[in-house]
């Protein structure tokens, strides 16, 4: 681990055993990218690799690349560590993308979000002092009247999706007049894969130089096992993967680690449960194996299950907020407006999730019970590989058991 100030940390707020968890889950993830590699078609991102081929530290067939061990090591080596990014520790950020507004007058959901919401989301963010900076929140159509108007109005750290040569460009122009904006990519779909919708604008703004937010999700219990560990070598893996192709594209270039694992519910259908005590742990997780190895990190944490902005979900987004500062974190988004499955964004649960940021105490935080390694989980990831988990022994024996709060 290349921060050892954070190792001892990390060992402080979670225990040793905790920590050797973490340890051998980057171990895992490495496992994984030299031996089921990365799906991946895009003809640059393959050329970055193909070099390598000759000095045994990459290899590429079918579509896939395997990345080594000590081609990763030797990547992490180049990116720029927390002492020389733009956004301190323990930040909250209006983040994530809903695709709808929730009324809060009419208590109903689905609506399309406006430009007058995004100066709205914008100008709070800019107000707050408990909020480090934001992402889009809500989508608009049009990338560039986006980030425009984030840049506009809110002078705080931004980051946003580039989808477009004409949001490329922009970005650009805005990253001139201030380098405090990322651009934000799921670059991977599970299993394993490269999602190609994305991959060729990855690779611009990789060449641009500008700051890269690699964001993945596997679940536990589909595309990942059903433990702490296992969920999180895979998602681990798909970032590294992501970390990799940038720096081998343009060495040095800022990446921030945006993992996100997920737990798949078997109680509601294996939907994606964001409201568990577990969910906020599995990412604070993410957060301190990224920390010890001195990436920029930037997590979830606070969200809710709950439809509506009822007392659940503000005691949700308490409890949450409270254990990223019982444990500490870099990066969190998420913490403040969404609703269940992060479709609605509630500016009125905004508002009041940020009047609760500014009162909640580490001893707010729910006790839990710290995990340590699985061994099952590298087990099942073997034995399914890019497989589907629902069936895993391993899913059914841990169901009720793990990720159950």
């Amino acid at each position: 681990m290349k921060n050892q100030e954070q190792v001892k940390i990390s060992t402080e707020k979670l225990g040793e055993p905790t920590v050797e968890m973490l340890r051998q889950t980057h171990e895992d993830a490495l496992w994984i990218l030299e031996n089921l590699g990365v799906g991946c078609k895009q003809p640059e991102m393959q050329a970055a690799f193909r070099p390598l081929e000759a000095e045994g530290l990459a290899f590429i067939h079918e579509d896939r690349i395997y990345v080594t061990t000590d081609l990763v090591k030797k990547c992490l080596e180049t990116v720029p560590g927390l002492k020389d990014f733009f956004v301190p520790r323990n930040s909250f950020f209006i983040g994530g993308t809903a695709p709808y507004v929730y009324d809060d007058a009419s208590g109903e959901g689905g609506i399309l979000p406006t430009e007058e919401h995004v100066v709205r989301i914008a100008k709070i963010a800019e107000k707050s002092s408990v909020v480090a900076g934001m992402g889009r929140g809500v989508k608009l159509k049009d990338e560039v009247v986006q980030m425009n108007i984030m840049n506009q109005y809110c002078s705080k750290p931004l980051y946003f999706a580039v989808t477009s040569d004409e949001a490329l460009k922009r970005a650009r122009e805005i990253y001139e007049t201030r380098k405090n904006i990322m651009i934000v990519f799921c670059l991977t779909r599970p299993p394993l894969e490269v999602n190609e919708n994305f991959s060729d604008h990855f690779v611009k703004v990789v060449q641009a130089g500008l700051p890269v937010f690699i964001s993945a999700m596997p679940m536990a219990g589909i595309s990942a096992p059903f433990c702490y560990n296992g969920v999180l070598a895979m998602t681990h893996a798909e970032v590294l993967f992501g970390i990799c192709t940038a720096q081998l594209m343009n060495p040095g270039i800022t990446c921030i680690h945006a993992g996100f694992p997920t737990i798949a519910d078997p109680r509601i259908e294996y939907n994606p449960n964001y409201g568990l005590i577990s969910h906020n742990l599995l990412n604070l997780l993410m957060t301190h194996l990224n920390l010890m190895l001195d990436l920029p990190t930037f997590q979830s944490a606070g969200t809710t299950h709950e439809e509506h902005p009822t007392e659940r979900a503000f005691a949700d987004a308490r409890m949450g907020q409270a254990m990223c500062l019982k444990y500490g974190f870099h990066m969190i988004r998420h913490p403040f407006a969404f609703l269940r499955y992060l479709i609605d964004f509630s500016i009125d649960k905004l508002e009041k999730s940020v009047e609760l940021a500014l009162k909640v105490k580490p001893e707010d935080a729910p006790q839990v019970q710290m995990p340590v390694y699985d061994e099952r989980g590298m087990e099942s990831i073997r034995n399914i590989g890019l497989g589907m988990y629902m069936d895993d022994p391993l899913t059914t024996a841990n169901f009720g058991k793990v990720f159950a709060s």
